[in-house]
This record gives C-alpha cells, sequence and structure tokens, in this order.
C-alpha cells in the first residue's frame, strides 16, 4: 500500500471506532480558520478527539487554532469539524497539510465547508465582511504533485466549478432570509507566513483577486478530487493598505478578534446551509 493511503486509512480507522461507538456517522465536514472555532458551540452532545492523539496526525500550531475534531449535531445534519487547520507555512508538506480533508473523506463525508480569515483586496470590502468564494487563485504547492492516489480520483481532475453552485445558490437564500449580507469573490491563496506588501496587494487585484489568505486552496483541490461538493467563506479580517508611508501595520491577534466578531454571522449561514442539504 502506498504509505500516504495507508497513513490516511490508519488515521480514518482510529477517528471512525471513535465514532462508531457513539453511533455518530459525519455527512458534512467543516474547516474553521482563525478565529472562527465558535462555531463548535452549537454543535449539540460533541465529541472531541484530539489532533495529537490521532496515528500519524500533527498538531495545528497557528494563532487561534485549537486542533481539534468536534463531532456531533448541528442543524439537524451530523458534521465532523475541525477546529483549527494545518498550514503549509508551518512547515508540513502538502500530504500533511491536506492529511484531514482525506481522512473524513474515508469516514464518509459528502460535503466540505470552509472558512478563512482573509485580507480585503477588493476596495470595495470592509472589515467584517462575508465573502462567498465562487473561486480561486492557487499560489501554494498543488496537494496533487506526485503519484496520484487513484482510490480517491483521476490524475487530472477538473477545476472547472471549484465551489459548488447549488450550495452558492443556498447560501443566497439563507442570506436573504436571515438580512446578512454577502460579498462574492476570488480568494487568492500565498504559502505566507508574512502579510502582503502594498505592491503585492495591488498585483492580486490586476490579477483578479478580491481577498488573500494562507489557506484553503489545498484543502478544496484535494475535496474536488475526491469528488467532494465544497461551500467556502472568507471573513474579510483586514483590508489592503497600498500606501507605504502609512503607520499601518497587519496585526494577527486583531485579526483573529475581528474574525472572532464575524464569526455569528457565518455560523448563521452555514447552519442555514446544512439544514437544506
Amino acid at each position: 500500500m502506498d504509505p500516504r493511503s495507508e497513513r490516511i486509512h490508519n488515521a480514518a480507522s482510529f477517528v471512525k471506532e471513535i465514532l462508531d461507538e457513539k453511533g455518530l456517522a459525519p455527512t458534512v465536514g467543516i474547516v474553521l480558520g482563525s478565529g472562527l472555532g465558535r462555531l463548535v458551540d452549537d454543535i449539540k452532545d460533541p465529541v472531541t478527539i484530539p489532533y495529537k492523539t490521532i496515528p500519524g496526525f500533527p498538531v495545528s500550531t497557528a494563532i487561534g487554532h485549537k486542533g481539534n475534531f468536534i463531532v456531533g449535531e448541528l442543524a439537524g445534519k451530523t458534521v465532523i469539524a475541525m477546529q483549527g487547520r494545518l498550514h503549509y507555512y508551518e512547515g508540513y508538506d502538502m500530504d500533511t497539510v491536506t492529511l484531514p480533508i482525506r481522512v473524513m473523506k474515508v469516514i464518509g463525508i459528502e460535503y466540505l465547508f470552509v472558512s478563512n480569515a482573509a485580507g480585503g483586496v477588493n476596495t470595495s470590502f470592509s472589515i467584517g465582511d462575508l465573502m462567498v468564494i465562487t473561486d480561486h487563485i492557487n499560489q501554494i504547492p498543488n496537494p496533487l504533485i506526485g503519484p496520484n492516489l487513484d482510490e480517491f480520483g483521476p490524475r487530472f481532475p477538473d477545476m472547472t466549478r471549484p465551489y459548488d453552485h447549488r450550495l452558492i445558490a443556498l447560501a443566497d437564500e439563507v442570506a436573504a432570509e436571515l438580512g446578512i449580507q454577502l460579498r462574492k469573490g476570488v480568494y487568492l491563496a500565498c504559502t505566507g507566513p508574512t502579510y502582503e506588501t502594498p505592491h503585492e496587494y495591488k498585483y492580486m487585484r490586476i490579477v483578479g483577486a478580491d481577498a488573500v489568505g494562507m489557506s484553503t486552496t489545498p484543502e478544496v483541490i484535494v475535496a474536488r478530487h475526491a469528488d467532494i461538493p465544497v461551500f467556502g467563506v472568507s471573513v474579510i479580517t483586514d483590508v489592503a493598505h497600498e500606501d507605504e508611508d502609512s503607520d499601518y501595520v497587519t496585526d494577527g491577534e486583531e485579526i483573529v478578534r475581528q474574525a472572532d466578531a464575524a464569526a455569528t454571522r457565518m455560523i448563521a449561514l452555514f447552519k442555514g446551509i446544512i439544514s437544506r442539504i
């Protein structure tokens, strides 16, 4: 067996054994970004599985990422939520960064919801906006480089619709009912861990990005490789500053605080969509 596949299945077997004992079979996977972990407070009868207890699993070291799987009921569905994701900038290879997505696939998820805290590149965006991701530009190494894992998907997966149109339409319905304003746009992922320079922001706007961050696209690519429909939201936690002489400084702690402030609307949106799928 491919060592990567063995690692995935060993981790999935460990998690599934715990869930089988509890009679839980998650159909929805959720990845929670920086400062957005409060969604787990709405999960009923939660079962917590720390990453550090799972064989072959890494731990999350980023600010605002606790490093647990949380499993339980949300909006009438059984979900498995990642309370903290893994990033390339932490020093993990791409197989490790995307390991949780493949583990969730083996466990049986049918949908993946992803969230992140992002910088607003689009000049019409404001701090606290929710941006539904309609497409992305990936500048992190592609997680499918290397021998293909045929059991998960094809060598050359189609990425014409990385974010599911039906789920986006449901988001529009839910947002209209709840009075939540949604932005829509393209998410650009770069490696980090540095924040963007003024001219990098200008470049990103020129190539068509509306928001920028350091995550998400590897998880989405692996999910689409495995034919899992994806819905994604960026919480705009800071906005582009292109004046090199200004005294503005991008602050990671402030980004987490802004994400937490917007989390209530994102949680309501996710719950509304999940209740309808």
